[in-house]
């Protein structure tokens, strides 16, 4: 990612889950008109957001698809393991420790990352610190006492 790129925001985990969270960012994403692509390297956990996005709410789901499937390019939000870009996304979330390459096309990407999974919270320092030294345009957002998040670097 070089300086004058989108922007990387970094999501520590810690009163949260994906599942709680993902969802909650994918519709804040779709209600600023973009869409959006999840880089998930495990086919497990792809399958297990794909779940998520479907019963995310009681009343209400997020329309979404998957990279390997017909028609990728008409989905708002699409869950891929690789750097393919078919439905033109401004946003990406990248979960799981997935590859952090080919993010210069976005204007905003999201690392989420368990602050309570150790291998998982040092991987994410060691992307900003690498990040930071390429003059990327970096936020840190955390959870707060009362469950709010703020920026906090």
């Amino acid at each position: 990612m070089a300086e004058g790129s989108g922007e990387i925001w970094f999501y520590h985990l810690e009163r949260s889950t994906l599942d709680q969270v993902l969802p909650e960012l994918l519709d804040r994403t779709l209600q600023r008109g973009w869409k959006a692509r999840v880089r998930v390297a495990d086919p497990d956990a792809r399958e297990a957001i794909d779940e998520r996005l479907w019963t995310w709410r009681d009343d209400s789901f997020l329309a979404h698809g998957l990279s390997d499937q017909p028609h990728p390019e008409r989905q708002p939000i699409l869950l891929t393991a690789g750097d393919e870009n078919p439905n033109g996304s401004q946003a990406l979330f990248i979960v799981d420790g997935s590859d952090m390459s080919l993010t210069e096309e976005f204007e905003r990407c999201f690392i989420i990352f368990d602050g309570r999974d150790e291998t998982a919270l040092h991987r994410a320092r060691e992307r900003w610190k690498a990040l930071k030294g390429q003059g990327a345009n970096l936020a840190y957002w955390k959870q707060s006492d009362e469950g709010r998040w703020e920026k906090a670097a």
